[in-house]
C-alpha cells in the first residue's frame, strides 16, 4: 500500500480564515484552476468563468467566507502573503466594477449573482466540499475542473491520483501510530527526532527550522493581536469579542510594548490555577477572534480549530518555561505527526467528520506535543493524544449561520483545556495499563465520522444552528 506523505507544513500551514477547509482550501483551489488555464496556454483566451460550489461549501460558504477565497485566488492573491486589511476593499471593487482580473493580469466580466452559484441541494460522491470551475474561452470551447477541499487546507482534483507534491525516500515512513512507536523504539529516537529526520527528506535541516519557527512566529502574532483587539466579530451574530477583555483583566496595568514581555508580565502576575486555566483560555480565543475576523492564521489542523495548538503551546511557554527555539520546534513537530495520522487513517474535515475531526484532532495534537516536551515517553506522547480524542469523539459541527464563532471559538479553549487534562493524565500513568490505543481511537473517529448524519457535518442544518434563532444580514 502507498502511504501518503505528508510535512510539517502540510498540517501547519499559514493562511486566512475563518475555514481551513471553506476558505484556504477553496482559495488554493482557485489558484490551481488558474494555474491550469495559464499551463494550457488558454487564459488569455477565457471570456467569462462560473463557480458552482456544492454541498457544505454551498450551505456554509458564504459564512465561511469561501466566496470571498475564491474571488481572491481568481485574481492571483495568496492568502499567505495578501493583505487582510485590503480583502473588504478588493471584494467590493469587483462587485462595483463586474469585472475580474484572472491570475491578475486579463480582465473579464463577472457577476456575483450570474457567475458564483450556490448549489445547496447538490453534492459530488466523492467529498461534501467540492467546487467547480468553468472557463469560457473566446473560440466557443470551455475548460471545467473540480475540486474538493478535503479539510485543513489539503485539496484534491477530481481523477488525480496520489498526492500532489513529489514523493521523496522517507527515512521513516509512518502511516499509523503504531509505525511511529515502532521506529522510535527501533533507534531509540524520540517522536521529534523521527518527524526532523523525515523532513530532511524534503529540505535542509536549516530550512526546516527557519520554516517552523516562521509558523510560530505567525501564531504567536496572531494570539497577540488577538489579546489586544475589541469590538464585534464581522457576519452577523454580533458576537463580542472577549479575548481582549480577559487579557486586560488578568494582567492588569502591568506594563508591556510586545509579545516578549507580555509573556514575562503573565508569568510576573501569577495568579494560581484559576487564572492559568483563564490565561489558556484567553489564549485560545485570542487566535479564534482573529480567524473569525478574516484574520492570518496557521492551520493546526485546521482554521476552526487553530486556536487550540498554540494555545496549549503558549501555557508551555509561559508555564512551564518553555521558551526555547529548540522546545517550539519539538512541539510542533510532534503535533504535525498527531495531525498527519489522524489526516491518513480519519479526517481532518468537519464536513466528513463533524467537529471531532477538528477540535478533536487539534487537542490530541497540543496533548501529545506537551506531553512529550515535558519528557513524556513515546508511549506517553501517544496515549496523551488518545486520551484527548477519546473525549472528543462524536463531536458535531453545527455551526450558527455558517459562520466560525458560535460554537466554534469557545470549543478551542475547550480543546486546549482537554489537552492539557489529557497530557497531565499521561505522564503520572504507566502506558503499559492502556486500555485503548491511538490507532484504536483513529479508527474509531473515523467509524463514528462514517455514521455521523450528514446535518451534523457543517451544514447548519442540525445542531444549534437550527435551536438558535438569529437574522443574519443578506450578503
Amino acid at each position: 500500500m502507498k502511504r501518503e506523505q505528508i510535512s510539517v507544513f502540510d498540517i501547519f500551514k499559514i493562511g486566512i480564515g475563518p475555514s481551513s477547509s471553506h476558505t484556504l482550501g477553496p482559495w488554493r483551489a482557485a489558484q490551481a484552476f488558474v494555474q491550469l488555464l495559464d499551463e494550457s496556454q488558454v487564459l488569455f483566451k477565457v471570456s467569462g468563468i462560473k463557480i458552482l460550489l456544492y454541498g457544505s461549501l454551498a450551505k456554509t460558504g458564504k459564512g465561511h467566507g469561501t466566496d470571498i477565497a475564491i474571488l481572491l485566488g481568481l485574481s492571483g492573491d495568496d492568502p499567505v502573503t495578501f493583505d487582510v486589511s485590503a480583502i473588504d476593499d478588493k471584494i467590493a471593487g469587483i462587485k462595483a466594477s463586474g469585472e475580474l482580473f484572472l491570475g491578475g493580469e486579463p480582465r473579464i466580466l463577472f457577476s456575483f449573482d450570474d457567475d458564483l452559484l450556490f448549489l445547496y441541494n447538490e453534492q459530488l460522491p466523492f467529498h461534501p466540499n467540492a467546487v467547480t470551475f468553468q472557463a469560457f474561452l473566446n473560440d466557443g470551447h470551455a475548460v471545467s475542473e473540480t475540486y474538493y477541499s478535503i479539510g485543513g487546507g489539503f485539496v484534491v482534483k477530481e481523477g488525480a491520483q496520489g498526492q500532489s507534491k513529489a514523493e521523496v525516500d522517507l527515512p521513516f515512513p509512518i502511516e499509523t501510530a503504531g509505525d511511529l512507536l515502532h521506529w522510535c523504539l527501533k533507534t531509540g529516537l524520540k517522536i521529534s527526532e523521527v518527524v526532523l529526520e523525515n523532513e530532511l527528506a524534503w529540505r535542509s535541516e536549516q530550512d526546516t527550522r527557519d520554516g517552523i519557527l516562521n509558523i510560530f512566529r505567525v501564531m504567536k502574532e496572531c494570539m497577540y493581536r488577538g489579546c489586544h483587539t475589541t469590538g464585534y466579530l464581522p457576519g452577523g451574530l454580533n458576537v463580542a469579542r472577549r479575548a481582549a477583555t480577559l487579557n486586560h483583566r488578568l494582567i492588569g496595568t502591568h506594563p508591556y510594548q510586545n509579545y516578549d514581555e507580555w509573556v514575562m508580565a503573565i508569568r510576573e502576575t501569577g495568579g494560581g490555577f484559576k487564572n492559568t486555566l483563564d490565561w489558556v483560555s484567553c489564549f485560545a480565543l485570542a487566535v479564534n477572534e482573529e480567524n473569525a475576523s478574516f484574520g492570518r492564521v496557521v492551520t493546526a489542523p485546521t482554521n476552526g480549530a487553530a486556536g487550540v495548538v498554540p494555545a496549549v503551546l503558549q501555557y508551555f511557554i509561559v508555564f512551564c518555561d518553555g521558551f526555547s527555539d529548540d522546545q517550539v520546534i519539538q512541539f510542533i513537530a510532534i503535533a504535525s505527526e498527531i495531525g498527519s495520522i489522524f489526516k491518513k487513517g480519519a479526517t481532518l474535515s468537519a464536513a466528513m467528520g463533524g467537529c471531532q475531526a477538528e477540535i478533536g484532532v487539534s487537542s490530541a495534537m497540543a496533548a501529545a506535543a506537551l506531553t512529550g516536551c515535558l519528557g513524556g515517553s513515546q508511549r506517553q506522547v501517544l496515549m496523551a493524544a488518545e486520551i484527548a480524542m477519546e473525549h472528543h469523539l462524536g463531536m458535531t459541527c453545527d455551526p450558527i449561520g455558517g459562520l466560525v464563532q458560535v460554537p466554534c471559538i469557545e470549543r478551542n479553549t475547550m480543546g486546549a483545556i482537554k489537552a492539557i487534562t489529557a497530557s497531565q493524565l499521561a505522564l503520572q500513568t504507566n502506558p503499559d495499563n492502556a486500555k485503548v490505543s491511538l490507532d484504536a481511537v483513529v479508527k474509531t473517529m473515523w467509524q463514528t465520522a462514517l455514521d455521523m448524519n450528514s446535518k451534523y457535518k457543517e451544514t447548519s442544518d442540525g445542531g444549534l444552528a437550527i435551536n438558535i434563532p438569529i437574522s443574519l444580514p443578506e450578503c
